[in-house]
């Protein structure tokens, strides 16, 4: 049997009651990773809205289209009360999904610990 399909309506911000952007997605992880990579050209990557501060799940996609589009027409203040409401701190939801990229610095010393650590094993 197959797994029912899930749908989400989800705000992205840049900082806490910075820009927002309203969006519609059938796999809530996969899209916040791609606001937060900028791996889409337009509104999200020009203004750097990569933090997830409210989401909601919907057992359809016209549901979540309809919901979509409701929210889009709210004034800036009602979507604002909404986060807040959920997310009084404007925490990032999606801070945790994912493993943190190592600085360059930190990939540098790790081959270096590595080679120097091959080289002695070929002694």
């Amino acid at each position: 049997m197959r797994e029912p399909r899930q749908f989400f309506v989800y705000i992205m911000t840049n900082m806490p009651w910075g820009t927002l952007y309203v969006g519609m997605t059938n796999d809530i992880m996969r899209r916040a990773f791609e606001h937060k990579e900028a791996l889409a050209e337009g509104f999200t990557k020009r203004y750097r809205l990569d933090q997830l501060v409210y989401y909601e799940e919907w057992p359809t996609a016209p549901d979540a289209i309809h919901r979509e589009k409701r929210l889009k027409k709210w004034p800036r203040a009602w979507k604002i009360n909404l986060i807040r409401t959920e997310n009084p701190d404007w925490n990032d939801l999606a801070a945790d999904w994912y493993p943190k990229m190592p600085a360059a610095k930190d990939i540098e010393n790790w081959i270096a610990r590595t080679s120097w650590a091959m080289t002695e094993e070929s002694d």
